[in-house]
């Protein structure tokens, strides 16, 4: 099972939702298959972090670029998590 609910908006992109009350042993590292520009729809307290960098925190409305076969993992905030992600 995913920590996280998708909802297709179109062949290249989507919704992805992550809870709040998500286990945070469930947002491990990972690395996708193509390249992904992700944009914070909504959520607060929640971090980003890319292999050998430190967390950052985001905010609505931040895009991120996140290449294909790069390692990175989110850290658990306060309210739901909601992004928008189009694979490029």
């Amino acid at each position: 099972m995913k920590p996280y609910k998708d909802r297709k908006l179109t062949e290249t992109s989507k919704i992805r939702v992550f809870k709040s009350n998500v286990d945070s042993g469930e947002l491990q590292w990972h690395r996708d298959r193509e390249d992904r520009l992700i944009e914070v729809v909504q959520g607060d307290g929640w971090k980003f972090q890319m292999d050998n960098q430190l967390p950052i925190e985001l905010t609505e409305g931040q895009v991120l670029l996140i290449p294909e076969g790069t390692y990175h993992r989110i850290f658990r905030g306060k309210t739901d998590l909601e992004l928008k992600i189009d694979f490029i």
